[in-house]
């Protein structure tokens, strides 16, 4: 399974998922995180810790990806078309991160009208950094987004990711009460994924 991880905007969480979408696999096979992005995030969240995968620079990817079952990759903010074009036809499923509000959606569009035209379908929505209830903008952001394919799970907008970053460790390991919600929210995305 080769899972890329993009984003049109930066700040919607795409780092956080690419690490723990890598975990998830990384529960059920041999996994790599690529890190294709040129500010190295998940690099330095390795770093920090320990995490339950090898991550690799993009141009080591070539070398270390023949001996692995899942290959997570999480790449630069704001891809043009033709990095578009490359990042849809070299995987099994483009994840694309987006908070709720307004401005991400917009640029998030952008993208989702430049896949139409390239006429690729192996792209799924994730919403990032959803607010709790009362708030009502994960709910009005679905609706904007009800014809593109999108993740069941919305994933929720949690201090515990922060410290997980900050660790260099998983969500799942990180001492805070909403932790193992926080993982749940990426397990049902994995498991969506493999469905």
């Amino acid at each position: 399974m080769l899972i890329t991880v993009a984003g049109f905007k930066g700040g919607v969480g795409k780092t956080t998922s690419a690490v723990h979408l890598a975990c998830y696999f990384a529960s059920i096979g041999k996994t790599l995180l690529v890190d294709g992005d040129p500010n190295r995030s998940a690099t330095g969240w390795s770093k920090r810790g320990h995490l339950p995968f090898k991550v690799v620079d993009l141009m080591q990817a070539a070398l270390y990806s023949p001996s692995y079952e899942h290959i997570v990759i999480d790449t630069a903010a704001r891809p043009d078309r033709d990095d578009l074009e490359a990042l849809a036809d070299g995987c099994n499923l483009l994840v694309l991160p987006t908070t709720p509000d307004a401005l991400a959606i917009d640029a998030l569009m952008q993208t989702v009208d430049q896949l139409q035209t390239l006429g690729s379908d192996r792209y799924r929505i994730l919403l990032t950094m959803v607010h709790p209830k009362p708030v009502k903008m994960a709910a009005q952001a679905r609706v904007a987004l009800s014809e593109v394919p999108m993740f069941k799970r919305d994933i929720r907008r949690l201090i515990c990711y922060e410290k997980a970053s900050l660790e260099g460790v998983p969500v799942y390991e990180v001492k805070d009460r909403m932790a193992k919600p926080a993982w749940q929210d990426y397990l049902a995305v994995g498991k969506e994924i493999l469905s």
